[in-house]
């Protein structure tokens, strides 16, 4: 049956204050009790009206009551920002965030550092003091992920788990993948292996959000409407289609081709469509009614999030983990996001939502929506920086900032600064290169601001500068010959307030 084409009109803005419940201390690391006082600033929330069907599904899926539900979206919207910002403040001793409670009633941020406490807690959180950083348990997944074989399969899936501030690998074989990993060199403390029968397979065939056919017999979903300069067209998984195959959507007329497409190591691609068709900020949520997307803001893990697909209509859980590594039978996808909403054959490329914030397209799992499952998604932000992407939203899509000279690189990002800020890329992450080679980056800002640039490296404890462009122009480039490694970008704002353009090539 056709999905619906019709937009939400919007969202009513109300402001709710809810209060933070100390907790007790966590089977793993120390954690301290909010302050009993906390500011007001921080206890008051302002939070969008959930879109139409949300709250019944979280209430379904999640067993709450519908003011359960809706007090969890209400501290989610409350905390978020407080975990963005320690995020940042602490840098490199940074351990994760996550939500706890089935209201979401606390934020625990994660530090290697007792002296973090103090500011933790001022800002409304708990804190918890473990052994290892969340780059540290980064680069010890990444050197598992090399080392696990793929035929025999020796692990399906290995995630971080911040919680337990481990690398956690899912093995049908245990015994075996633990000699693995002792064979690797890293701390066994910091690997947990537990025995599992999950396989997890890309969802192919019937998919959600609004369905498009490739070829004859194929048929994925629309993950989320898109613009690259003035072509619009749609994100969906990469095991749908590739660079040159065309689409008809879900009524069988014409309708696009595929731009892009990356299948495995990661599951994403892009379709440029025809102007038969216009792309909305929306998502289907299976009851005839639409979800607007007004951003791609990236949720907490413990966070409320949605799923909707063709085969399983809308259906709701929580991020569990991010960085999570799935072998497929055609291969490993990295760096996906873990979740326990339900999906079943068909809704591969289907769009992931946290209220009204883009998360990612639905790329694999395993279980169904009879006895539950586990479900993996491609994070939204790394498609739109991949491709150049700009994610259509509610708020409209002003023509791209500057572009400059900044073009032909495979990887491109935009931001804006004011004076005196700064910011990581991509996408406030970092990038891995596998190969010893040549980094180029390009920054590109409007005149009158100045811009700098910086190259960093993890160096297993600490993100050092390893080239430098700081020149008083708006505009810089970095060339460097690195060895393989975790690398990211820094933009500062020296002077002045600009949108900005970043491009880079890794090797």
């Amino acid at each position: 049956m056709p999905r619906s084409h019709a937009v939400s009109t919007g969202c009513a803005l109300a402001i709710t204050a809810l209060g933070l419940a100390a907790i007790p201390a966590g089977a793993e690391g120390q954690t301290t009790t909010i302050p009993a006082a906390i500011p007001a600033a921080m206890t008051a929330a302002t939070m969008l009206k959930p879109p139409p069907g949300m709250l019944e599904a979280l209430a379904r899926d999640l067993h709450l009551s519908i003011a359960q539900a809706q007090a969890r979206l209400l501290n989610e919207a409350r905390l978020t920002p407080i975990a963005a910002q320690l995020t940042r403040r602490l840098g490199s001793r940074f351990a994760g965030t996550w939500l706890r409670g089935g209201s979401a009633h606390t934020l625990v941020v994660a530090t290697t550092s007792a002296a973090d406490i103090p500011q933790i807690l001022n800002a409304g959180a708990a804190a918890e003091i473990v052994t290892r950083s969340l780059g540290e348990l980064a680069a010890i997944k990444t050197k598992l992920d090399h080392a696990l074989p793929v035929k025999p399969l020796l692990s399906s899936a290995r995630y971080v788990d911040v919680k337990r501030n481990k690398v956690v690998i899912l093995a049908p074989k245990p015994d075996e993948t633990q000699t693995v990993v002792e064979g690797t060199g890293v701390n066994k403390e910091s690997v947990l292996v537990l025995p599992s029968t999950e396989v997890a397979q890309p969802l192919h065939d019937l998919v959600g959000g609004n369905a498009y056919y490739i070829g004859t017999t194929s048929r994925c979903s629309i993950g989320f409407p898109v613009v690259k300069g003035t072509q619009s067209g749609f994100v969906s998984a990469g095991h749908c289609g590739k660079a040159g195959d065309t689409t008809t959507g879900f009524n069988r007329v014409a309708q696009g081709v595929f731009q892009g497409s990356t299948f495995p190591g990661s599951d994403y691609s892009w379709i440029a469509v025809n102007s038969n068709w216009t792309p909305q900020p929306a998502v289907d949520n299976g009851e005839g009614g639409t979800v607007p997307v007004a951003g791609a803001r990236v949720a907490i893990e413990g966070a409320s999030v949605c799923r909707s697909g063709s085969t399983t209509d809308w259906h709701c859980g929580v991020i569990q983990q991010r960085d999570a590594s799935v072998t497929y039978p055609q291969g490993t996808i990295y760096q996906l996001t873990r979740t326990n909403v339900c999906a079943e054959p068909g809704d591969s490329g289907g769009s992931f939502i946290s209220i009204d914030q883009a998360q990612g397209v639905t790329s694999g799992g395993s279980g169904d929506c009879s006895s539950g499952g586990t479900t993996y998604f491609q994070p939204i932000g790394e498609i739109l920086t991949a491709y150049g992407l700009t994610l259509r939203t509610t708020a409209g899509n002003p023509p791209p900032p500057v572009t400059g000279t900044c073009t032909g690189f495979p990887s491109t990002y935009t931001g804006s600064l004011t004076n005196g800020q700064s910011a990581y890329q991509p996408g406030g992450s970092y990038y891995y290169s596998n190969a010893t080679g040549v980094h180029a980056g390009c920054l590109d800002a409007n005149d009158g601001a100045d811009f700098d640039l910086y190259l960093q490296k993890w160096n297993g404890r600490t993100w050092p500068t390893v080239a430098t462009s700081n020149s008083a122009s708006p505009d810089e480039k970095i060339t460097y010959t690195g060895t393989a490694g975790y690398y990211r970008y820094q933009v500062v704002s020296s002077s002045g307030s600009s949108p900005y353009t970043l491009g880079y090539r890794k090797p």
